[in-house]
């Protein structure tokens, strides 16, 4: 075969497969509050003792009350501990309209810090004040005002 032909077809199977890609993460979006019902887990540098005092977990996942399910095992290589948490199927959705999933992960990420640090860490307010708008700082601006939700900065 020619080589411009083995090339089309790999081209097509790549298309193929990007599309379905793209059409399963748009149909996991479209369920809103199917994510939140899988085990989300973070590993914590503290004995398992510590993370469930009395067996009652952190405060920002204690305050999601009975809607979360928690569990806590030793992680693997004497690593600390994993902390696992998910969405009850019969808990009602969070206030606000908020993505189940985006509250889950917010209270799970706050456990962590306050577990390890002793404190959740806030970029806002900036200690040197207002800045200059700029087309970079509004980019950053806007990313830092999502990272909480999603996780990632």
């Amino acid at each position: 075969m020619k080589r411009s032909v083995l090339a089309s077809i790999a081209l097509a199977g790549a298309g193929a497969g990007a599309g379905a890609a793209v059409a399963r993460r748009f149909r996991a979006g479209a369920e809103a509050g199917a994510g939140a019902l899988r085990w989300h887990v973070v590993t914590v540098l503290r004995a398992p003792e510590e993370v469930l005092v009395d067996g009652t977990p952190p405060q920002p996942l204690a305050d999601l009350g009975d809607a979360v399910e928690v569990r806590v095992q030793p992680a693997p290589g004497d690593r600390g501990t994993e902390l696992a948490v998910r969405m009850r199927p019969s808990a009602p959705p969070p206030r606000d309209g908020q993505d189940p999933r985006r509250v889950l992960r917010t209270a799970l990420r706050e456990s962590k810090q306050l577990l390890e640090a002793g404190s959740v860490l806030r970029v806002d307010p900036r200690p040197a004040g207002r800045r200059k708008a700029t087309p970079t700082g509004a980019l950053l601006d806007a990313v830092v005002r999502r990272a909480p939700g999603e996780g990632a900065l």
